[in-house]
């Protein structure tokens, strides 16, 4: 807890004020940094939220037209290698998918153009080259999927090989390739994809080398709002200022009933703390006493005669003694004033005399007064309290012969029946 008198004069002073101030930022940060979680800051980014895919798989065929290494009839698939005497001709299949993010997409169209390349070349640049289209059969579609087919005469390929080798006989090298180019349209998207593949050719067979590849992909997209995490700085620094308000709103209310003037001489006797010691200070001492207005009046006094400010707790008073002269000060008055604590002699207002007064009042002396008094009562004091004496005893033996035996709830006494001053024993008797 803050040990401040600074802190508990200020919020003895405005302490109201002050716990409304903490409150509302308090609660203001709370508030800001519940919404800084709530709502955190979004980025908009575009996100693949689906894929169109066209794949095209192209496949071969050929049906054995003799008895021989395979029966006649027999229909060959995709295989690795085909002879020109067993299957002369050779079918092409090509096949296409189209699927949105997996799912078949009916809708779109697509076509098939199967053909022959051949090509020229000389160290490794064509510098010729003839396509020539299939007779191939329409495009059958259902369910995203597309299919055509178109026949190879073998022979008839080889004899055009020969032929164009005789005319670029040692000018470049001839080859042919089979091709197909798939060509598409999905409403999102449309193009077309095309893959040759060599056709090899020897003396007594023939085959594919390699496959088609044609594939195309569209991926799908959509803007989409991503929360970023909370600010953590943000969030910090709110939690924090809230707390330390809200602790501040406590600690100000906790303060608020603290003694406005007890504050203050409280920052007085800390602020000069170095000049003040704790001791006490005899009523007799000194020939003169001189009550100044304020503690750093005292202070100063200390500090032009170099001597200590000495701070009586019991009398509460603050006191430099220069020689006879005491200089001081006292929240509770003069010097007179600061000598006894306050005792209240009678407890009963009802039966309270009007000239009733305390042990306070009867020693209470003006600064002008002298320290202490006479150490010798006048004829006529003493002669009034042996007369009070005698009616007291008068009034105890009363009480007896009654028989009742009770004492008055309080005792009336004028300033002649108190004791001497310094009589401690008296007083502690009364």
């Amino acid at each position: 807890m803050i040990d401040s008198p600074r802190f508990d004069l200020v919020a003895a002073k405005y302490g109201r004020g002050l716990a409304v101030v903490f409150l509302v930022v308090g609660l203001s940060a709370l508030t800001l940094t519940g919404w800084a979680v709530a709502t955190p800051e979004t980025t908009t980014v575009t996100q693949e939220v689906g894929e169109e895919r066209i794949e095209t798989d192209v496949t071969t065929t050929a049906t054995v037209v003799q008895d021989g290494l395979w029966a006649n009839g027999t229909t060959l698939e995709s295989s690795p290698v085909y002879l020109y005497t067993d299957t002369p001709e050779l079918t092409v299949t090509a096949e296409t998918a189209v699927t949105d993010s997996g799912t078949p997409l009916e809708e779109a169209a697509v076509e098939h153009d199967l053909f022959l390349r051949y090509e020229a070349e000389r160290d490794g640049e064509v510098f010729w080259s003839d396509h020539k289209g299939l007779d191939d059969e329409p495009t059958v579609s259902a369910g995203g999927q597309a299919n055509t087919s178109a026949t190879i005469d073998v022979r008839a390929v080889r004899e055009r090989i020969l032929e164009l080798e005789d005319t670029l006989t040692g000018v470049g090298d001839i080859s042919v390739s089979v091709g197909v180019e798939t060509a598409y349209d999905t409403r999102s998207n449309g193009g077309a994809e095309s893959d040759t593949v060599p056709l090899e050719l020897t003396g007594s067979a023939y085959w594919l080398d390699g496959t088609h590849e044609i594939e195309s992909t569209h991926p799908e997209t959509a803007s989409v709002e991503i929360a970023e995490s909370p600010n953590v700085a943000v969030v910090g620094a709110g939690s924090f200022l809230a707390a330390l308000s809200l602790l501040g709103a406590v600690l100000v209310v906790s303060r608020s009933s603290t003694n406005v003037a007890a504050a203050r001489k409280r920052i007085h006797r800390q602020r000069h703390d170095e000049w003040i010691s704790t001791g006490s200070i005899p009523m007799w001492i000194g020939e003169h006493n001189l009550e100044l207005e304020t503690l750093e009046d005292v202070v100063d006094v200390a500090i032009d005669t170099n001597e200590r400010v000495v701070h009586d707790t019991q009398r509460d008073l603050f006191a430099v003694v220069n020689g006879d002269v005491v200089y001081y000060y006292s929240d509770r008055g003069g010097w007179g004033e600061t000598a006894w604590p306050t005792v209240e002699i009678n407890h009963d207002s009802e039966t309270a005399d009007p000239t009733t007064f305390d042990r306070q009042q009867a020693h209470t002396r003006s600064d002008s007064a002298p320290a202490s008094l006479p150490e010798d009562d006048t004829a006529q004091e003493k002669e009034h309290k042996k007369e009070s004496q005698t009616e007291r005893e008068a009034e105890d033996e009363t009480g007896e012969a009654t028989g009742t035996g009770e004492e008055p709830d309080s005792t009336t006494f004028t300033q002649a029946d108190l004791p001497d001053p310094d009589d401690d024993d008296a007083w502690d008797q009364i």
